[in-house]
């Protein structure tokens, strides 16, 4: 979601700015604006839309001063507008803000009430009014935020730059992530360490509740009750190239691409192929004697999610309860004294996760967590931290992080289910050799782009289109109708394929093309069942299948997709690529912003 950055530079930082907020670009946003302190004065500029049209203000009217900020704004209060567009200034403060005030209403009336005006429909703004009042009644910056913070509820990333004081810029972080950077004469604050990556590797990441006061020379961070603490200098270990697309049109297909290359480099750290088995990382706790696993995630990772239940409770026989992380802690769920709660993000803040991962500690849970990001704050709070090495995902809609949480969930399921005894040496050699399989089980599912890209033409005109599949294959259903949603803004549905005859199937004619998913294996005659159902009534059938499947299934279809014959447990692996061309090729064709569809954002860090 938003992208903070902040410089105390030793020259001007205009270009700088704009850089790091190129690197945060990602994350998806509707404007963009930086602002910097020069000549006694705030300088700023704001522009709607992509950071091209901010670089088209800033070629027109240049940015001076050594100080600023700058932010990426995902709109929640206020249409993306240039007025809403931050950075905003009330006084002698200017703000960026990422997260939601909630309590900005009371607040906002308080200060009409004192006679202040304000000039956005956003949350944001009331806290900048909120410290310029106390630096007007006499507080120094430092004085102000510390005695506004405790007044804000919600969850919030903020820098503050101050007119009178070109040598500062005070940074708070509440439920949305902040970080730190170390320079030689220059300091920086930024949402993440990818943004910073340019200018320092030394970076620190505040804790929640904490705020850090940066000048040019020093550093200081306190905590939420403004006592003085120390952070870890850590190296970041970001790259400091700019992120490309290489040859590739869009960062997507480049993503998806990847695939091979990044679920082998996952599966590197936990398999041993030449014993045989599954090995986690080391941690403080007995697998053994976990009783229930409890799952939280959003979106994609949701769906990987509801894969592993199938692997959790048919290899290790543990119930499996799944949530979606906003609905977990509302419906005040039962968790049982030795559960295991599982949470999967691909940024690690997701601001409904983490706040579903605190909620389960505090119920006395073992926490684990599969993360693209191994110094996120889900990562820092965990038991067991169980990493994907997907590297950074910059297409908005998910792909090799996906796969990658795929790879890491059956690992964790397959050692589960070893240290419960329910798999003898020579089953767990066997799941092992089909995981190496995957990698290359992948490389032949991407062999097959050229074909997907010729039948694409086949989806663009539908208004809805329905996915199917069963068994674990029906999350990849439900993912399928996700990335097609997401990028070409086509109405579509995933659904149990067992299901459709309970409602769904009213939706049939011929101008709803219906995706099944049906690997040969156990599921594949009851899926075909289905899908003949589909076909009596007039659907229009794209199988997704084998050679074997194609075969016996593909007569009668408007389109087929062949796929490698693999192992059903890697089938969730493979089938993923399919679904992922499909929707890509199809956006392609209808036009869209494949890398930053409309209202996505690619870390959600607001509830």
């Amino acid at each position: 979601m938003c992208g903070i950055v902040g410089i105390i530079g030793k020259e001007p930082v205009a270009q700088r700015l704009f850089d790091g907020l190129k690197r945060l670009e990602y994350r998806g946003y509707d404007s963009a604006g930086i602002a910097t302190v020069a000549s006694g004065g705030f300088e700023r500029r704001r522009a709607e839309g992509k950071l091209d049209n901010l670089a088209r203000v800033l070629a027109g009217e240049p940015l001076h001063g050594n100080v600023g900020i700058a932010h990426t704004r995902w709109a929640t209060h206020g249409a993306p507008t240039v007025g809403n567009a931050h950075p905003h200034i009330a006084g002698p403060v200017a703000l960026v803000h990422n997260g939601i005030i909630e309590n900005f209403k009371p607040l906002r009336d308080e200060l009409i009430a004192d006679g202040r005006t304000f000039t956005s429909e956003t949350d944001s703004e009331v806290v900048a009014h909120l410290v310029a009042r106390e630096i007007e009644r006499g507080a120094s910056p430092q004085e102000a935020v510390a005695t506004v913070l405790p007044r804000l509820h919600g969850a919030f990333g903020i820098a503050f730059l101050f007119q009178n004081d070109p040598d500062l810029i005070i940074g708070a972080r509440m439920g949305s992530p902040l970080t730190v950077g170390y320079g030689e004469g220059e300091n920086y604050l930024g949402s993440d360490a990818l943004a910073l990556a340019p200018f320092t590797q030394r970076i620190a990441y505040l804790d929640e509740g904490d705020w850090a006061v940066l000048r040019r020379d020093s550093v200081k961070i306190f905590d939420r009750a403004n006592n003085p603490v120390t952070r870890e200098i850590v190296n970041s270990g970001a790259s400091a190239d700019r992120i490309d697309k290489g040859n590739y049109a869009h960062f997507m297909l480049k993503e998806i691409f990847e695939q091979p290359i990044v679920v082998a480099q996952t599966l590197q750290s936990y398999v041993r192929p030449f014993e045989g088995q599954v090995a986690l990382p080391d941690f403080g706790f007995d697998l053994a004697s976990i009783n229930r696993v409890t799952i939280v995630a959003c979106g994609t990772s949701y769906y990987a999610g509801l894969v592993a239940k199938y692997w959790f409770e048919q290899f290790a026989r543990v119930p499996v309860d799944i949530d979606v992380a906003s609905e977990f802690r509302y419906r005040e769920p039962v968790l049982e004294k030795g559960g295991l709660s599982l949470f999967i993000s691909q940024s690690g803040e997701t601001a409904d996760t983490l706040a579903a991962l605190r909620h389960a500690k505090s119920e006395g849970q073992t926490i684990a967590v599969v993360v693209n990001v191994p110094t996120s704050s889900m990562a820092r709070e965990a038991d067991l931290m169980l990493p994907t090495h997907a590297g950074p995902e910059i297409g908005v809609a998910s792909t090799k992080a996906f796969t990658c949480q795929l790879a890491v969930l059956a690992a964790l399921a397959t050692n589960l289910a070893r240290d419960k005894g329910r798999l003898t040496a020579d089953e767990e050699k066997e799941i092992v050799a089909h995981l190496q399989e995957a990698p290359q089980a992948l490389n032949d599912a991407l062999a097959h782009d050229d074909d997907i890209a010729a039948m694409a033409h086949l989806i663009v005109p539908a208004r809805d289109v329905l996915y199917l599949g069963r068994g674990p294959d029906y999350p990849m259903a439900l993912e399928g109708a996700l990335k097609l949603k997401e990028i070409s803004y086509i109405h579509a549905e995933g659904y149990a394929a067992g299901e459709m005859k309970h409602g769904p199937i009213a939706l049939i004619d011929d101008n709803v093309p219906v995706i099944v998913l049906a690997p040969s294996g156990p599921l594949f005659e009851k899926t075909v069942s289905n899908m003949q159902e589909v076909r009596a009534r007039g659907g229009k059938i794209v199988l997704i299948s084998d050679a074997h499947g194609i075969a016996e299934a593909g007569e009668g279809c408007m389109a087929t997709i062949e796929m490698p014959q693999v192992h059903p447990l890697i089938a969730p692996l493979v089938y993923a690529v399919p679904v992922q061309l499909l929707a890509y090729h199809v956006a392609v064709l209808k036009g869209t912003d494949v890398d930053q569809p409309r209202n996505l954002a690619k870390s959600v860090t607001v509830e």
